[in-house]
């Protein structure tokens, strides 16, 4: 095996167990005071009308975070962006969780009454994550216009992947399916620190993944956009420009999708996709 390989493999498994380590042990601590009933800010109800905690948001953001921090082989700006979009993403999603209201929903909505002079917590997410993105890109980008590019793929990406969490472990899927081959693509091209970055969320996000599909707990859009930020770093890192701007226009295009489609319906239709979807959660018509 190459010494890249090599290298690219000891840093994935590396930040991937701080990660899922770091994600175990802040939900641990984050609800251990929860009363039973789970009344309180942090809660919401599912699709089934249930009680459920937003806590494993903050627990995944923690746990990516540190591993962010304390994972081999990241170079310092790598790593620097990574606690930016991360930490930023996931710091104005837990906003939108405790503060947010139905009054606007997507792109358009939020957008819309911003145009009108109305802020919504919404407009402060997407204005919020723009930045962070931005940010972020700008340490791992090579002028102005590639950081424009990488900036609007990391914060597409951490929007889209709140998208998808509608029902129990859907986004942590989605997560894991689009980051699992990024990650490989990282090791079998001997890009070790992309390895890191990749395995690190995907750790955190794994960790969480019984609670999620247990209806225990849900990302939210803490977790959520969190999740989608550091996987679009990873990917922007990694891919050349044509696959930065596939990348880019596949995300925009589904975003734009999802104002006029249910993504929920999608799957339900799908045979694949439901399977998919289903695995590991308990029947639809449970209570």
């Amino acid at each position: 095996m190459p010494a890249s390989r090599a290298r690219g493999l000891l840093y994935a498994i590396a930040g991937a167990a701080i990660g899922a380590v770091a994600a175990r042990a802040a939900y641990a601590a984050f609800t251990r005071d929860r009363p039973a009933d789970l009344s309180g800010r942090w809660t919401r109800k599912n699709h089934r009308g249930e009680p459920i905690t937003l806590l494993e948001g903050p627990a995944f953001a923690a746990g990516a975070g540190a591993a962010a921090a304390l994972a081999p082989g990241l170079p310092p700006k790598v790593r620097a962006a990574a606690l930016l979009a991360g930490a930023g993403s996931g710091a104005v999603g837990a906003y939108d969780d405790l503060y947010g209201t139905a009054s606007s929903k997507g792109f358009k909505g939020h957008l819309s009454a911003l145009a009108r002079g109305e802020v919504t917590s919404g407009a402060v997410k997407i204005l919020g994550i723009g930045a962070s993105g931005l940010a972020a890109a700008a340490l791992v980008s090579d002028g102005p216009a590639d950081t424009l590019v990488n900036g609007a793929t990391i914060a597409a990406t951490a929007n889209l992947a709140n998208l998808f969490d509608l029902r129990p472990g859907r986004a942590i899927k989605v997560g894991l399916l689009t980051g699992g081959p990024l990650l490989a693509a990282a090791l079998l091209g001997g890009w070790p620190a992309t390895a890191a970055l990749a395995a690190a969320p995907l750790g955190a996000a794994a960790a969480l993944l019984p609670d999620d599909l247990g209806e225990r707990a849900m990302l939210g859009d803490a977790g959520a956009n969190a999740l989608g930020a550091l996987l679009g770093l990873a990917a922007v890192t990694g891919l050349n420009r044509p696959g930065r701007y596939a990348l880019l226009g596949t995300v925009v295009a589904l975003t734009a999708a999802a104002e006029k489609v249910s993504f929920t319906k999608v799957i339900a239709g799908n045979r694949v996709l439901n399977r998919i979807d289903m695995l590991g959660r308990r029947p639809v018509d449970a209570v």
